[in-house]
């Protein structure tokens, strides 16, 4: 295996990116444990005076942490901001959930004195994702960190340079070993997961991963592991539904980080009475979604992340279909050879055709729209339910009382009415079922799983 490994810019080829080395894994996996009983007793407001400083920090330098997330894995800069925006945000609420879940609650009724304490669990790994490069596994690093769980912090190869940058900034203000960053690829990560030191797993990525970290690890039953992995998500429309404003949400779904987001919309389930009004509000809609630079705050369209998720959208683009909107994978533009791409949205007009979609279970990662027509409530969910993830829809009704009767038969984690599936703020908790995840959400409250509880009773003498 080579000592190293460098990418190029997906928005600019000609620009290549800092050159990686691999990390030795047993110092920072012994580092993490050496540190942890030190860590876990460190009261939780000293603790979170240290992570008020990291806080802060990493607000000085969100602008170039956005630049280095828009030019590393080619998310539009504007929306780059908005990543970093929700990292920072994260502490506050994860101070906030601290009150709720990390102290000692007493118990009245019994014979004795009794409470209920969280005991932190020993070091965690935070994989993260090359999408949300920074937030998505900020959102489990400030809570284990803050129960007193130390962290070694794996990044996707795709976002290296810019997890560096921000590990520094941890690195800077903790106490040594108790954040750890180790750089790599499957074997750097399947070492982390399996150590017996490492009694925490977060993992956010393909299912096939989180599917091969599961099965490595499922004879140890000292691990708490949380995977999040993706979704098929569909917008669905009733005949009492807003069908300009469906479309506009499921276009600004589907072309959200060029779609390689797990809760985009990658799917529209729709009454045919809405057939014309909404493939119209599509085409209009896709007008503001324009291939660009990434690094610019005007771009609205980013890049596909690297060389197979762009041949993978061109075998997509051609395996057939009748085309609303064509779309193209581009390997210049504007002068600048990349992944560029435009969107696409076919359609198919029976629920009998829809189920034949090459990828109505297959998640593709790419501004490609399936929209599927309907008769009958009892077509959009056979059709929804085909997919075999589970993370979010957004039904478009008039009638909360038609939301509340479709919404019970959606299985999913994240299901919201008249809103886009990518509306997901982290003021809730956010995660899925089926193949979307394991029942441990992320976003607010993912506190919950960075401790076990430890029941304590006080005799007679004491």
């Amino acid at each position: 295996m080579p000592a190293s490994f460098q990418f190029a810019s997906p928005g600019d080829l000609r620009i290549t990116l800092d050159r990686v080395e691999h990390t030795a894994v047993e110092p920072v996996i012994a580092a993490a444990a050496a540190a942890y009983r030190n860590w876990a007793h460190t009261p939780v407001s000293r603790r979170l005076e240290l992570l008020q400083a990291v806080e802060a920090g990493l607000k000085e330098a969100a602008e170039e942490l956005a630049m280095g997330i828009a030019l590393e894995v080619g998310k539009p800069l504007t929306e780059a901001r908005g990543e970093m925006g929700a990292v920072v945000g994260k502490f506050a609420l994860t101070f906030k959930d601290a009150e709720e879940y990390l102290y000692p609650r007493k118990i009245e009724g019994g014979p004795f004195e009794a409470e209920i304490r969280q005991i932190p669990r020993g070091p965690a790994v935070v994989i993260g994702p090359f999408n949300f490069p920074l937030h998505l596994a900020n959102g489990a690093i400030v809570p284990h960190l803050l129960a007193g769980n130390p962290v070694i912090f794996k990044p996707s190869p795709i976002g290296a340079v810019v997890g560096a940058k921000y590990a520094a900034i941890f690195q800077k203000h903790l106490p040594e070993g108790v954040f750890g960053l180790v750089q790599g690829q499957a074997v750097e990560g399947t070492a982390l997961c399996t150590d017996p030191r490492i009694l925490n797993i977060c993992f956010t990525g393909s299912v096939d991963v989180g599917r091969s970290i599961a099965q490595a690890v499922a004879g140890d039953f000292s691990k708490s592991v949380a995977l999040e992995m993706g979704g098929k998500n569909a917008l669905i429309l009733l005949e009492d539904g807003d069908a300009a404003a469906a479309a506009k949400a499921a276009v600004d779904g589907i072309c959200a980080t060029a779609g390689q987001r797990c809760n985009d919309t990658s799917r529209a389930i729709i009454h045919r009475s809405h057939v014309n009004a909404f493939c119209k509000g599509i085409k209009e809609a896709f007008k503001h979604y324009v291939p660009g630079d990434p690094c610019k705050a005007e771009t609205t369209l980013g890049v596909l992340v690297n060389e197979a998720a762009h041949k993978r959208y061109a075998e997509h683009l051609a395996s057939g279909g009748e085309w609303i909107v064509e779309g193209a994978a581009m390997n210049t533009y504007e002068g600048r050879p990349g992944y560029y791409v435009k969107p696409a949205a076919r359609i198919w007009r029976t629920a009998a055709e829809g189920l034949k979609c090459p990828i109505i279970d297959k998640e593709i990662f790419a501004p490609l729209l399936d929209i599927f027509v309907t008769e009958s409530d009892a077509e959009m969910l056979t059709l929804h339910n085909a997919a075999p993830f589970g993370l979010a829809a957004s039904i478009y009704t008039s009638s909360r009382e038609r939301f509340e009767t479709i919404g019970s038969d959606l299985d999913v984690g994240n299901l919201y009415a008249n809103i886009p599936t990518t509306f997901s703020p982290s003021i809730l908790p956010f995660g899925g079922c089926g193949l979307s995840g394991n029942g441990k959400p992320a976003g607010r409250g993912f506190i919950r799983y960075t401790t076990d509880e430890q029941a304590v009773q006080f005799g007679q003498g004491i």
